[in-house]
């Protein structure tokens, strides 16, 4: 399946009447919010349900896996979540790398933002107000009626059913065949999000977004400029305008609640700018437009913004293979700002490009040194290990980082590699299990675990995980295609 522009909000986060879906199995009605069946979902089967979704959801689409990228936007999520109605709920934050200006949540908590979205943005508050609007649907339980219906089923089936349903408004015959599938188990969805449901999100949104010292008035500027932009797409309209109705009454009204807040200054962190940038960098199909555009704002704006064009086009340099020009640009940087770890990573990750790997790694050890709870800077560190030939102080260095960076794809993806380059293939097999199921490939797992029970030298313990895990993900896959 190829990586397409998929997620809308139709399903997650369909906060209008569902006749804009493409496939039409069963009619999708607009029942009241409530509990039809007298029993919710608790909270750890939607926690396995978000995250089986999130899984799904890495076989289908491009979720960055820059760990300075994801630690941007988690650091806004979090904030915003903080100040919320719910602070206690789990949430995660993620981009997805598309260009398509879209933002979605789905079941445990699971918010994406596309990167066309943060592009499109022209302060933070307003990225957040975006935000902070999807976590109101979530803490406002707006996503109930999904998480209940997905309940009655198998946990990857129901991962697998939510993504059928996305699938089906940019694939009618793609969703059709899979809901049919659902349909022949006697399931059928029910989704209903209405005005109310909206209005509500905007109100819980823009007050989560004030106490986080964000601008209140972002969301309805942002709205508007959207909806103004209309007129130049034609029939190409923003899959975010398409799910997301922005009426005039609606801006009013969000208009006139931010008005109720005192005015202020809100400027824009160094780091929602550096994660601009690099955005805009590694998303570039035109890499000269690309540098036209850095270059442009090198004589433009604050001091702060001339010094983040120059970044871009640092960026831009090292991705087009101009390692002199990268190197002279990030050199600068960090002697200029000895504090911002993210030039100090470019710096480091530079020397590792042009395969200098001890300027490399004596670059990343001074960044670690002086930033140690910089996770991005460890994972950069790590991978130019491995590329030096040193898999035992990569190896030591992988179990030093905390739980939720090893929660990442990548991590096992890294932990593969080292054991691979320390010559124990069963363990390097395992954890490219693990990577393969992180990422929703279930079969690849399967495949992978295998070939580890087929290495020399396995020892009891070793063996038994494997077992385990391979029963965990044959059981997974059948379940998952069990209506098949």
């Amino acid at each position: 399946m190829s990586k397409k522009p998929i997620l809308i909000l139709a399903l997650l986060l369909a906060f209008y009447p569902a006749a804009q879906q493409a496939v039409e199995i069963s009619k999708i009605e607009l029942p009241d919010m409530g509990d039809s069946s007298g029993t919710l979902i608790t909270p750890e089967e939607e926690k396995q349900l978000g995250e089986a979704f999130f899984r799904s959801l890495h076989s289908q689409i491009t979720i960055n896996q820059d760990a300075e990228i994801q630690e941007y936007i988690q650091s806004v999520g979090q904030k915003l979540v903080a100040n919320s109605d719910a602070p206690g709920n789990p949430f995660h934050f993620f981009v997805v790398m598309e260009n398509d200006i879209n933002a979605f949540a789905g079941p445990g908590g699971y918010i994406g933002v596309n990167s066309g979205l943060i592009l499109t943005t022209e302060a933070e508050s307003e990225l957040a107000s975006v935000m902070a609007h999807e976590i109101a649907h979530v803490t406002q339980r707006h996503l109930y009626r999904a998480a209940e219906a997905a309940g009655r089923l198998s946990i990857p089936t129901a991962a697998a059913t939510l993504a059928a349903i996305l699938l089906g408004t940019q694939a009618p015959a793609l969703g059709q065949a899979a809901l049919v599938a659902i349909q022949a188990g006697n399931v059928q969805f029910q989704i209903d999000f209405t005005r109310e449901n909206e209005e509500e999100a905007d109100r819980v949104g823009m007050q989560t977004l004030s106490q986080s010292h964000y601008d209140p008035r972002s969301m309805p500027t942002f709205f508007e400029r959207l909806q103004q932009s209309t007129r130049y797409y034609g029939q190409n309209i923003p899959e975010f305008l398409r799910t997301h109705p922005v009426t005039e009454s609606r801006i009013s009204d969000s208009r006139n609640r931010a008005e109720a807040y005192p005015y202020k200054q809100y400027p824009d962190s160094l780091g929602y700018q550096l994660t601009k940038a690099k955005l805009r960098v590694l998303t570039s199909t035109d890499l000269a437009e690309t540098r036209k555009y850095f270059q442009s704002r090198l004589t433009q704006g604050t001091a702060e913004q001339r010094t983040v064009a120059k970044y871009g086009l640092g960026l831009a340099a090292l991705k087009s293979q101009n390692g002199d020009e990268a190197e002279t640009i990030f050199r600068q940087l960090t002697a200029d700002f000895p504090d911002q770890p993210q030039y100090a990573a470019a710096f480091a990750h530079t020397a590792q490009e042009a395969r200098n790997y001890p300027a490399a790694l004596a670059r990343y050890e001074k960044s670690i040194k002086q930033f140690p709870n910089n996770e991005s800077v460890k994972l950069e560190y790590i991978s130019a290990l491995l590329k030096a030939g040193k898999p035992e102080p990569a190896k030591t260095c992988l179990f030093s980082l905390p739980p939720k960076t090893r929660q990442l794809p990548i991590y096992f993806e890294l932990l593969a590699q080292t054991y691979g380059a320390l010559h124990q293939p069963a363990e390097s097999h395992r954890y490219l299990a693990e990577y393969y199921y992180a990422v929703g490939q279930t079969r690849d797992a399967i495949l992978q675990i295998r070939l580890a029970q087929k290495s020399k030298g396995l020892n009891f313990h070793l063996s038994s995980i494997l077992n385990d895990r391979l029963v965990f993900f044959i059981n997974e896959e059948k379940q998952a295609r069990e209506h098949d």
